[in-house]
Order: structure tokens, then C-alpha cells, then sequence
């Protein structure tokens, strides 16, 4: 949670707040975009552009909505717009997998599987339902904060997410079912 006086001094001018601001919200800005575009390089491109754009916008934020939800508001648009820009790609960036100091490396490894399969079920949801998805179940944003970020009415919002819900297990199905790619 952001504190309020670091924002307004941010949106005063001060420099050094500014920067403590951005700072704060970068993870949480990368995370957003990682899952919406579910590619790592557009991510950091998407993250980079939605904090150079809080940068210079901070001065019209106003407190009528959570700064949070606002900074969100920023990063799906971003994102959206990339998403439109670009055919949708697989990339050749693979992640490697590391290892804890830990004795059971079988749960490490479904864990990492099961991570993984979630992503690339969320991935190949439509780009609304991901959308609220990220934000829900990601970014723990309430149903009211996701209907303000995306400027949809809040019954619209509960309909995405319950059809992405519905998606999900679909394409969650055979993971569920114990069955691993391969």
C-alpha cells in the first residue's frame, strides 16, 4: 500500500518521492503485465511505458479513485493496446526452473508444472476475461476496484469472471484430471 503523503508529494514536484513511488509500484506493474500479455520481454516493454506514463501523469491523478486502481488502470490500457498491436506469439524464451535446498524435489516440480499450466490457461482466455482475472485473482483487486480500473459496470465484471472461471476449468481439465503435458 502506497502512503498517501509519498503520492502527494510526488504530484507537488518532489522529485525523490516520485522516484520512491515508482519504485514501490514496479513489481506490481510488471506482475499485471506479465499476465496479461504472458510474455516476458512485452512485459518489461508494457511496464516501462505504464510507469514513464504515471511519471508524467502523476500530476492528474485525483483521489476519487484508489491510486492503486489507477495505476492498474494505466498498465491494462497499455497492455490492451499492445495486445491489439501484436498478433499473439509464442516465445522462445524459456524459464528455467530453480531448485530450493529442499528434500522434496517432486513438489517442486508439480508445483512449477501446476504454476505453469495455470498461466497458460490464463493466457489463452479472451483478452477481457484474462483482464479481470489478473486483476482478481492476481492483484486481489475487489469486483467495485476492477469495474472502476476498467470502466465496466460491476455486474459486467462478476459475468467475466464467472465465464473465465467456467474457461478455466475447461482448459484446467485434463491437469485436474492428473494427466501432465509432455
Amino acid at each position: 500500500m502506497v502512503e498517501p503523503a509519498l503520492i502527494k508529494a510526488a504530484q507537488a514536484g518532489d522529485r525523490e518521492a516520485l522516484v520512491t513511488l515508482l519504485r514501490e509500484i514496479e513489481n506490481q506493474v510488471y506482475r499485471t503485465a506479465y499476465y496479461l500479455l504472458n510474455n516476458e520481454q512485452d512485459a518489461l516493454d508494457a511496464s516501462q511505458d505504464a510507469l514513464i506514463r504515471i511519471y508524467t501523469k502523476i500530476g492528474s491523478y485525483e483521489e476519487k479513485a484508489q491510486f492503486r486502481t489507477w495505476v492498474q488502470r494505466i498498465v491494462t490500457n497499455i497492455c490492451i493496446d499492445k495486445f491489439r498491436r501484436k498478433k499473439p506469439s509464442v516465445s522462445i524464451d524459456e524459464h528455467e526452473m530453480v531448485f530450493q535446498a529442499h528434500d522434496d524435489v517432486e513438489t517442486e516440480v508439480l508445483s512449477a508444472y501446476a504454476a505453469e499450466e495455470i498461466r497458460e490457461a490464463i493466457g489463452k482466455l479472451p483478452e477481457h476475461h484474462r483482464t479481470v482475472v489478473v486483476l482478481r485473482y492476481l492483484q486481489d483487486f475487489s469486483y467495485n476496484e476492477i469495474a472502476d480500473s476498467l470502466n465496466l459496470p460491476l455486474n459486467t465484471v462478476k459475468s467475466y469472471l464467472f465465464r473465465a472461471r467456467q474457461q478455466l476449468q475447461v482448459l484446467l481439465h485434463e491437469y485436474q484430471k492428473g494427466g501432465v503435458r509432455g
